[in-house]
């Protein structure tokens, strides 16, 4: 049962739990069931997917719309708790590759403004061996926007976070794992918190260099597996799909909201040339949001992308473009933005990946990543986009800054706006003169090495081939 029409089924079902006598309630309930079926094959609920053209004039209140577009509120129990899962592909600011602050923003204050109480709701971070997640909240901005509206925030590695196994998790829903019982078969753990809360991904529109693009879907990789998730990347597809069944199980709310105010193009999620494209998208429906963005980015999503036909094959959302309803800005929509993808320009880094996870290297190289040589994978992948790429693109960084949204960055923390202002618009002025950018951006590169250092440092510290560190996990 594809999409829409199960999660309708899931909430309409819902209804039928109430009080009644045995004999009437086993009437109805088959009664219910019969003609609800005859219903929605009769005339089949589409998946939803709400898109909306934005300014950073308008942005908060077109995040709210956004949100009540694809009728939020019906899939994410007020009484819940709320994870935020933010997107951190990269612990520098490079746009289009993490949440932005004003998506974290508008959908904070969209849910506070619905009546959604502040106290359970939290932002969720995972962290990966090459990617600092403390570092990246502060440099992405992502912990003003938290701190302001004093959220929690969970760092899900962090001492004290407790993990279960997946299998008490979900029971004999894990029998139909397409690869991860192959992958671990000692089986993985799941962060316990995730069990019976709402969860709103928080992705960006941008393209990947093992999946093609990357948005809802490829946001639970880094949540829900451990450390060694990197097992995972020859059948990564199939492992996303994985994922969306063990989220459709464990959570009492799915949904989520993408940014495409910058657009990354090429071998993202971290070395891509960003554009300006002014594009906001919602969804209950992981994979029909991911479709859409797919196909936004000039893709076939059923042909292109193959997680995605995985996903819709499975019954677990809607990845065709034609089946799935728009609300919103139709001709925005529409639009074919002519992405060349991940592969055309292929980074140093990103050919060895390949090489080593699908061509020639697989024999002699890719078993050294399940061993205590791992490592070795780690400091190169660092030492490539840290000390290499970032530095030697900073001419692409620059052009973003230049841009409203790039301005509106820059000037974060000046330009905040109240956070109990919940009617507030967006921002009319988002300051700084391009000089005064570039100036800044100098003085900030002067320390980017020492940073990179510190991430070399800490990723040998923490490299789960030679931590002592262990999750504590349920019984």
């Amino acid at each position: 049962m594809p999409g829409q029409l199960f999660i309708t089924y899931q909430h309409f079902a819902a209804k039928m739990s109430m009080p009644m006598p045995a004999a009437d309630g086993r009437i109805l309930s088959f009664a219910f069931h019969f003609f609800f079926f005859i219903i929605l094959f009769m005339k089949p609920n589409k998946s939803i997917v709400a898109v909306l053209k934005t300014s950073p004039a308008t942005v908060l209140e077109d995040y709210h719309r956004l949100l009540n577009l694809a009728d939020y509120q019906s899939f994410l129990p007020k009484d819940k708790e709320t994870a935020l899962k933010i997107n951190i592909s990269w612990h520098f600011f490079f746009p289009g590759s993490s949440t932005t602050p004003w998506q974290l923003d508008g959908v904070i204050r969209a849910l506070k403004r619905d009546g959604y109480d502040p106290k359970k709701i939290h932002a969720c971070h995972n962290r990966t061996v090459v990617i600092d997640a403390h570092l990246g909240e502060r440099e992405n901005k992502q912990i003003n926007v938290v701190q302001a509206h004093q959220l929690a925030n969970k760092h899900l590695y962090d001492d004290g976070q407790e993990w279960i196994n997946v299998k008490d998790a979900v029971g004999s829903l894990a029998d139909k794992f397409l690869v991860l019982n192959k992958v671990y078969p000692d089986g993985f753990h799941i962060p316990k918190s995730f069990i019976g809360e709402n969860i709103i991904h928080l992705p960006t529109v941008k393209t990947h260099v093992f999946t093609t693009t990357t948005g809802a879907m490829k946001n639970a990789f880094g949540g829900l597996l451990n450390e060694k998730r990197h097992w995972t990347h020859p059948v990564i597809h199939e492992t996303l799909v994985d994922l969306l069944m063990i989220q459709q199980k464990i959570h009492s709310g799915l949904f989520a909201v993408m940014d495409g105010t910058f657009a990354g193009d090429g071998p993202g999620p971290r070395c891509m040339t960003p554009y300006s494209k002014n594009i906001i998208l919602a969804s209950a429906d992981q994979v029909a949001i991911d479709a859409v963005a797919a196909k936004l980015m000039g893709f076939d999503p059923m042909r292109d992308v193959k997680f995605i036909r995985l996903a819709h094959e499975h019954g677990l959302g809607c990845g065709n473009p034609a089946d799935i309803e728009i609300k919103g800005d139709l001709e925005a929509a529409k639009e074919n933005w002519h992405f060349t993808g991940p592969f055309q320009k292929m980074t140093f880094a990103s050919r060895m990946q390949h090489k080593i996870y699908w061509g020639p290297l697989k024999t002699p190289l890719e078993w050294s990543l399940k061993t205590f040589l791992a490592p070795w994978s780690y400091i190169a992948s660092i030492l490539y986009h840290d000390f290499f790429w970032y530095p030697t693109h900073q001419e692409l960084l620059q052009k973003a800054l230049q841009s409203d949204w790039g301005k509106l960055f820059h000037n974060w923390d000046r330009l905040a706006l109240p956070p109990d202002d919940l009617n507030a618009k967006g921002w009319q002025d988002v300051g700084s003169r391009t000089e005064e950018i570039r100036a800044d951006h100098r003085l900030e590169s002067k320390r980017h090495f020492r940073q990179a250092m510190k991430i070399l440092g800490e990723c040998l510290k923490e490299a789960p081939e030679f931590s002592t560190r262990r999750k504590s996990t349920g019984s």
